[in-house]
């Protein structure tokens, strides 16, 4: 039997593998099986690399990850950090109410608490599980960590009505997460996610002209650092993948709004595609039996290269059952 590095790699390859890797994203469901909370397990890398070791140990993945929240730069930006028992932290927006980028902070992956933080957890997976494994990292996209540093609704507002600060604001997140992924690259990750959710709420030409260029920059800078680069759009994306195609990531995580067989016309036969599962319809309020005839037809929609995930994060309160159906193993 592979082990789960194996038949990622394998997988990224083109080679054969004994079935289907399998990758889901697991947070504050992790938390909770080792009987620990969704604020410790952001704020402390060690809590976030037990759960998903043991998770992956228990339930069968093949991908443990370092992602807790969408705040880690954020916070190196200058967001004053709430962690929350039963929630993902809460982060101030040091933008909120001003366009003056000398408010930031520079970032420094190696210095800022929360950033060092998931290099800390890269550096422990690679101690602890070797060749076992890939490790998943993680940098938040140019336009999510612009919304989370001027609000969702100002940096709309922005993409719109100014664009060029919206552009120099995304510039300074592209050059953080450039430095952020890279580092974690150098600390283990074999694969960097790259998570700009509100992207899916804009359209094809503002996508083109002014996100797309900076999603490029970090997808070409996880390249040359070795790694696998892997984009993570919540929401329908559907109206933006003849542009996303262009971006040459290896792997495209597609929520369950979005059509495989549709997404593997336009991506091509090589980018491998997770999903699409609904996480609360599918995978939390499911059952084994639907679970498992349902990653059957990802499969076939999507065809190869693909790999088993939900469009999105597992929710707490999963029954242990239906994480178990998600990831049995299915032959290719």
């Amino acid at each position: 039997m592979m082990t789960g590095l194996e038949r990622y790699r394998n997988t990224v390859r083109g080679a054969g593998v004994d079935h289907l890797c399998r990758v889901p994203i697991l947070m504050r469901f992790a938390a909770e099986f080792i009987g620990s909370n969704y604020a410790e397990f952001a704020s402390d890398h060690r809590t976030l690399v037990k759960a998903n070791l043991a998770c992956a140990e228990h339930f069968g993945f093949d991908q443990v990850s370092c992602i807790s929240d969408p705040y880690r730069e954020t916070e190196g930006f200058g967001g004053k950090i709430d962690y929350i028992t039963d929630g993902p932290p809460r982060c101030t927006r040091p933008l909120e109410d001003s366009k003056d980028l000398a408010l930031l902070k520079n970032p420094d992956p190696v210095k800022s608490v929360r950033m060092k933080d998931r290099l800390d957890a890269a550096a422990l997976y690679l101690r602890e599980v070797r060749r076992a494994y890939s490790i998943l990292g993680w940098v938040e996209g140019p336009a999510a960590e612009a919304a989370d540093l001027r609000g969702v609704e100002n940096f709309l507002f922005d993409l719109l009505d100014d664009p060029h600060f919206a552009g120099n604001l995304m510039d300074k997140c592209v050059d953080v997460a450039v430095e952020f992924g890279t580092a974690q690259i150098s600390r283990g990750c074999d694969t960097i996610g790259i998570g700009d959710a509100i992207v899916s709420q804009v359209s094809p030409g503002l996508y083109r002209d002014l996100i797309f260029p900076r999603q490029k920059k970090i997808v070409d800078a996880v390249h040359s650092a070795g790694g696998l680069g892997k984009l993570h759009i919540c929401g329908n994306i559907t109206h933006l993948l003849p542009d996303i195609a262009g971006l040459g990531v290896d792997i495209l995580d597609c929520d369950h709004m979005v059509d495989l067989s549709n997404a593997r016309k336009i991506m091509g036969p090589r980018t491998i595609l997770t999903g699409n599962l609904d996480p609360v319809n599918d995978i939390l309020r499911g059952t084994p039996s639907a679970i498992r005839a349902k990653v059957k037809e990802c499969f076939n929609a999507a065809g190869t290269p693909y790999m088993v995930n939900a469009g999105c994060e597992i929710p707490s309160g999963t029954p242990e059952e239906n994480l178990r159906a998600l990831c049995e193993p299915v032959g290719t």
